[in-house]
């Protein structure tokens, strides 16, 4: 292997390893402003609670083109009827650009493993 070969690998390892490390880091930055949000005081990540697990809502609106915004509204403004007869209320303690990034990483979680 030459070194331009070397130094190519070794760069995309240092990459592979620092993408990892920036998931984990924006998972635990997510899970902290959810709960600085009180997300947590009716979701879970993997277990439905009073609302739906977020993996759960991850799979049903993984191919929807428009769920980023529609769910974005509904955080925001409260809405019923999506997952039963519970009614979710609005999140008044997020910022628009806060439930945008929640809502978008959620939606970027993979299915629930049962």
């Amino acid at each position: 292997m030459n070194s331009h070969s070397r130094w190519g690998v070794g760069l995309c390892s240092v990459l592979m390893l620092s993408g990892a490390a920036f998931a984990e880091k924006n998972d635990e930055a997510m899970i902290d402003l959810a709960w600085e949000s009180g997300c947590f005081n009716c979701h879970d990540l993997d277990k439905p609670l009073l609302g739906p697990a977020w993996r759960d809502v991850a799979e049903r609106y993984r191919d929807d083109d428009e769920a980023l915004s529609r769910l974005v509204v509904t955080v925001r403004d409260g809405g019923s009827g999506n997952w039963g007869e519970e009614r979710m209320t609005p999140n008044r303690r997020a910022a628009e650009e806060e439930i945008e990034r929640l809502v978008s990483w959620l939606l970027s979680l993979d299915a629930r493993e049962d």
